[in-house]
């Protein structure tokens, strides 16, 4: 830059207000009031302290707004807080994420031990023993919580092994022959002739006999428009009852802890990700047997115990508690966690629950002390919140199911394969779908004797009871003496696939064009094995344009099988070569027309095409005709059992 432009450049700055001033003075020129570089310390001190006071203001104002609270939930301290009388709702609770209303229903889950007369022969003679059996009738889990989270994927191959039927060296030995009469401990039985001189005390006298034969002679006669019975055929008559030997006073059994459970919910009112359940409790529990059962892990469980030693004398929940549970989406599986925790105790003098304590998530992952939830007005029976677009798989909630009531992995397992023929297990669960169990209890050996499962899935409930033949083999048949077991597998390969097309017609995915889809298309990583889904034998192995690889299998009776888009063969496969159900013909892929590596497969009866997924399968196995009338017996049996009152259970007093 030259002289002459460091000049003009000079002019225009001082022309602008700008010149080479003095430094900053506190010396004022014009009174107090400070102008261009003077400071005034009064009038900085003032601004400063002005914006101090409208920060600590405004904390203030924040602090008192979220009622003291500076973590997702709040220490004990802040519980001795006055709640506003106004509906608003607190940080801890999670609900208040959506205004939208959620469908509700009632819950069942019912455990019991019912007790029965067993007769059966030891050493020629008959024995007379009480038997206890352990009863389950729930709802079907509409949650799934880390009860089920480590339960095995759904592989429907694997269901064979699962259904294979039992012998009684492998099965645990289960007597259902009920005796007539309770008996208290074991009674042996003989049986003798009765002799001819014995002659029977009289209950009546023999006039009261003549009179009732009478009566019953001539009602069977009778023209009289009266007192008719339904059949109209035949005349009412005397009883038993009227001869004054049965007694009227007879005791009748009251059902307890029965409720009536909604069949379906709308989707469209269902929120997402967050479900609520309300427990009672029935008698006087720990509170980590509790929170076991409905999907809390150990290290959740030990904090909530550490907090709520805090505020309650003991984790012993007494009997009448309630429990809120709120259940929300984990970010690390597709399981449930609980969020909230609330517990609720009866208050005998005002007939209310009464809120204790609350237990709730922050955002870093730790339980702490909260708030009580927005106040509810307790329903008699046990509920749970749907969260319907995000309800589990039939599968997944038998798994929650029978862990929560403590059945076994291998009794859960056999329950599904019985079913799995007959049911979708990938189909989403229905509120109120429902399952009965009846077993025997645990033997020395931790052994169970399962003898009856029931399963209802909407209107449609399906029944297996336990029966062993002659030969020791111990198999689960309907009521009309069939298995569970189809003779044919409706998803053939390994985890059952995921289902992308089904039968019937539909929109070409490749060509554009309406066309018939002659099967279904179960999707599946390239490689995954592919089984035969009935004994046959192989009548097509090669190529066909548009299936790539394809194998078709000829079954008995008519029905044929076919998959396509195979990725490759098993070596030994060909045609003429004899298979077994669930045994390994070739491997998922995308040869042919195809979008994505899938198993196309077709089922055919007597050369006409259907849909394999709905098609009505013959069973593998019926019962044999001599054993049909036992089976009968067996039956009511258990049907009998299923009926029965619990046990009574005794409590000692507490000193």
């Amino acid at each position: 830059m030259n002289a002459t432009q460091r000049n003009r450049h000079a002019a225009l700055l001082k022309a602008t207000g700008y010149e080479d001033c003095p430094p900053l003075t506190v010396q004022s020129t014009d009174g107090e009031i400070p102008h261009g570089r003077e400071l005034s310390f009064a009038w900085l001190t003032g601004t400063v302290m002005t914006g101090l006071t409208s920060v600590l203001l405004m904390g203030a104002a924040l602090y008192v707004s979220f009622q003291g609270q500076d973590t997702f939930s709040t220490a004990y301290e802040a519980l001795q807080l006055a709640r506003p009388k106004a509906e608003i709702q607190a940080p801890t609770d999670l609900s208040a994420k959506s205004s939208r209303s959620r469908p509700v229903a009632a819950t069942r889950s019912d455990l019991e031990v019912i007790e029965a007369s067993i007769r059966e022969t030891v050493d020629g003679r008959d024995m007379i023993r009480n038997q206890p059996f352990v009863r389950i009738k729930a709802t079907l889990a509409t949650a799934a919580t880390s009860l089920s989270e480590d339960a095995p994927a759904y592989d429907p191959v694997a269901i064979l092994t699962a259904t294979a039927p039992e012998t009684n060296t492998a099965a645990p030995e289960v007597n259902t022959d009920i005796y007539g009469a309770e008996v208290e401990g074991e009674v042996a039985v003989r049986l003798a002739a009765m002799p001819m001189t014995f002659v029977p005390a009289k209950v009546i006298s023999d006039q009261s006999a003549a009179a009732f034969v009478r009566d019953t002679v001539e009602s069977a006669y009778s023209e009289s428009g009266f007192d008719t019975p339904t059949l109209a055929y035949a005349a009412l008559g005397p009883t038993i009852r009227d001869l004054g030997v049965v007694g009227g006073d007879t005791l009748g059994g009251v059902a307890e802890n029965v409720t009536v459970v909604p069949r379906t919910v709308d989707a469209e009112q269902a929120g997402l990700g967050r479900a609520e359940r309300i427990l009672t409790i029935r008698e006087t529990t720990p509170i980590d047997e509790v929170l076991t059962k409905n999907g809390f892990t150990a290290p959740m469980i030990t904090a909530i115990e550490t907090n709520l030693h805090n505020v309650l004398p003991t984790t012993n929940l007494p009997a009448s508690t309630r429990l809120r549970i709120l259940f929300g989406p984990s970010r690390s599986s597709d399981s449930l966690i609980p969020y909230r925790l609330s517990v609720y105790m009866h208050d005998d003098a005002t007939n209310t629950d009464k809120h204790k304590a609350t237990v709730a998530l922050t955002d870093n992952g730790q339980y702490v002390l909260g708030l009580e939830p927005p106040a509810i007005t307790f329903p008699d029976e046990d509920t749970e919140e749907i969260n319907v677009a995000n309800l589990p798989t039939i599968y997944r909630s038998i798994w929650e199911t029978g862990r929560k009531h403590d059945l076994d992995d291998a009794t859960i397992e056999r329950i599904i394969g019985m079913f799995a023929y007959d049911i979708d297990m990938t189909k989403k669960v229905v509120a109120g779908d429902s399952i009965e169990v009846l077993e025997t209890p645990a033997d020395a050996n931790g052994k169970t004797g399962l003898l009856y499962v029931g399963i209802t899935l909407g209107q449609t409930t399906r029944q297996l009871y336990r029966f062993a033949t002659a030969d020791g083999t111990v198999d689960y048949y309907d009521p009309e003496g069939e298995t569970g077991k189809r003779f044919l597998n409706r998803r053939p390969l390994q985890g059952g696939g995921t289902l992308r097309s089904r039968f019937g017609y539909r929109i070409h995915p490749i060509f554009h064009t309406r066309k018939l889809h002659t099967g279904v298309d179960l999707a599946a990583k390239s490689g995954t094995p592919i089984y035969a889904a009935g004994d046959g034998v192989v009548e097509y192995h090669g190529w066909e344009s548009g299936y790539g690889n394809k194998i078709e299998i000829k079954h008995v009776n008519g029905f044929e099988t076919a998959y396509a888009h195979m990725s490759r063969y098993e070596p030994g496969i060909d045609v003429g070569t004899r298979v077994r159900q669930g045994q390994l013909i070739g491997y998922v892929g995308e040869t042919g027309y195809a979008t994505g590596p899938h198993l196309h497969f077709e089922m055919k009866i007597n050369g006409n095409l259907v849909d394999p997924l709905s098609v009505k399968l013959p069973r593998e196995n019926t019962m044999p005709p001599q054993y049909q009338n036992q089976f009968h017996q067996v039956i009511a049996q258990i049907n009998e059992l299923m009926s029965r009152d619990p046990a009574k259970v005794n409590v000692a007093a507490a000193n």
